[in-house]
C-alpha cells in the first residue's frame, strides 16, 4: 500500500545569499529558491506536506519589519491570494480534501499556512521541534521561527520521537540538523517507485550530489549536517528512489512538471 499521486506545490520564493543553502558559499551570490509544499493523495484523502507562508507576516508592513527585518533575506509571495488556496485551485484540490499535514520544521516558509488546519486536521512533526519552537523566546524568532504560526491550542499536534510512519506509503524521519527536529521523508508509491524528499536537510542538488554541508544549522557544526544527507543518499540508494532536495531552484520545477506528467 503506499501513495497514489503527488503533486508538487510553489507556494512563493526567497531570495538569499548561497551561503544560506551551502556552507562555506559566497554571500555575494544570490539565488532564488521555491518555496515547496507536496500534496500526497493516500487512501482517505490528502497528506499536505509543509504550508508555506503566512501572508499577514508579509503583506503588513509593521509585521514584515518584525519577522523579516534583514535585507539578505527577501520572501516573495506568488499571487495576490492566499498561496494555499491559490495553488490548491490551480491542481483542483479543495482545502478541506486535505486530512492530515505533515511539518518538515516550523521555519516561516515551511509553517505559516498552519492556520487552515488548525482544528481540522492532525498536524505531525517532531517533538523536538515544537519543543525548541515553544522554548527560550525569543531565541527561535531570531532563527526564522514566528511563533504566532504554530502556537495555536487549536492545533492536533502528533509528535514523533525519531522516524515515524505518518499513513502508509509515508514515513517521515528525523534529519536534525538545520533544526532541532527537522525531518525529511520516504514517499512509496502505489505500484513502486518513490522519492526520497530532503526538505532543508539539502536545500541545493550540490548539497545531496557533493555532500555539501547546508548553510544555516542550529544546535551542531556544518560538518554534522552532512551525516543526515548521507544517510538521506543511502535510503534512496537501497530503494532506487531519487533524493529530492528542499528548495532548488533548477531541480524543484523540473520535478513538478515531472510529477504532473506522471500523474496527469
Amino acid at each position: 500500500m503506499g501513495i497514489k499521486r503527488i503533486i508538487a506545490l510553489t507556494l512563493g520564493w526567497e531570495d538569499l545569499p548561497r551561503s544560506a543553502s551551502v556552507h562555506g558559499a559566497s554571500r555575494a551570490e544570490r539565488v532564488r529558491e521555491p518555496v515547496p509544499a507536496l500534496l500526497l493523495e493516500h487512501d482517505e484523502g490528502w497528506l499536505l506536506l509543509d504550508t508555506g507562508f503566512n501572508t499577514a507576516l508579509l503583506r503588513d508592513p509593521a509585521l514584515r519589519r518584525r519577522f523579516y527585518p534583514s535585507p539578505n533575506y527577501q520572501p516573495e509571495l506568488p499571487g495576490p491570494g492566499e498561496p494555499l488556496e491559490e495553488a490548491f485551485a490551480a491542481v483542483g484540490v479543495a482545502l478541506h480534501d486535505v486530512t492530515r499535514v505533515a511539518l518538515s520544521h516550523l521555519h516561516v516558509d515551511h509553517v505559516g499556512g498552519l492556520k487552515h488546519f488548525a482544528g481540522r486536521v492532525p498536524v505531525h512533526a517532531q517533538r523536538a521541534e515544537l519543543d525548541y519552537g515553544l522554548s527560550n523566546h525569543p531565541e527561535p524568532e531570531r532563527y526564522s521561527m514566528a511563533r504566532v504560526d504554530y502556537d495555536d491550542p487549536r492545533i492536533d499536534w502528533r509528535l514523533a520521537d525519531g522516524d515515524t510512519e505518518i499513513v502508509p506509503g509515508v514515513t517521515a524521519l528525523l534529519t536534525a540538523g538545520h533544526t532541532p527536529g527537522h525531518q525529511s521523508f520516504v514517499v512509496h508509491l502505489d505500484g513502486g517507485g518513490g522519492y526520497v524528499f530532503a526538505c532543508d536537510a539539502a536545500d541545493l542538488t550540490e548539497n545531496i550530489t557533493h555532500e555539501r554541508a547546508i548553510g544555516s544549522f542550529r544546535g551542531v557544526t556544518a560538518e554534522q549536517t552532512t551525516a543526515p544527507i548521507r544517510r538521506l543518499k543511502e535510503i534512496g540508494a537501497r530503494h532506487g528512489y531519487p533524493v529530492i532536495p528542499g528548495h532548488d531552484p533548477i531541480a524543484w520545477p523540473a520535478l513538478t512538471a515531472e510529477l504532473a506528467g506522471r500523474f496527469s
